[in-house]
């Protein structure tokens, strides 16, 4: 027998990988999934609050604090019922923060 027609038979690596871990097909299953862009979360608590009439107060970015009930909101507002005063539309890029009264 001629040595220089011998092959040397060995597996491939990439195959024994597969091998030792079968749910994963290279670079792109290790990658995480990115989060939601849009969580509902805000939805769910102005839907709640409303539902439930809970009474807010809602502290403006120039600190004027505002107390009522959310009526109605959407993308960029609030509609803020308020007792013995006027009803507001209030922007949200305006609130800085709110919470239950």
């Amino acid at each position: 027998m001629d040595p220089a027609n011998r092959r040397l038979i060995r597996p491939n690596i990439n195959e024994m990988k597969e091998q030792r871990n079968p749910g994963s097909h290279g670079k792109d299953a290790q990658k995480k999934t990115s989060p939601p862009e849009q969580t509902n979360a805000e939805n769910f608590y102005y839907l709640k609050q409303m539902q439930s009439k809970t009474q807010m107060t809602i502290v403006l970015k120039d600190g004027e604090t505002l107390k009522g009930v959310i009526e109605w909101y959407d993308k960029c507002c609030l509609k803020v019922n308020r007792d013995g005063e006027p009803n507001l539309l209030v922007y949200k890029s305006n609130i800085k923060y709110m919470y239950k009264a």
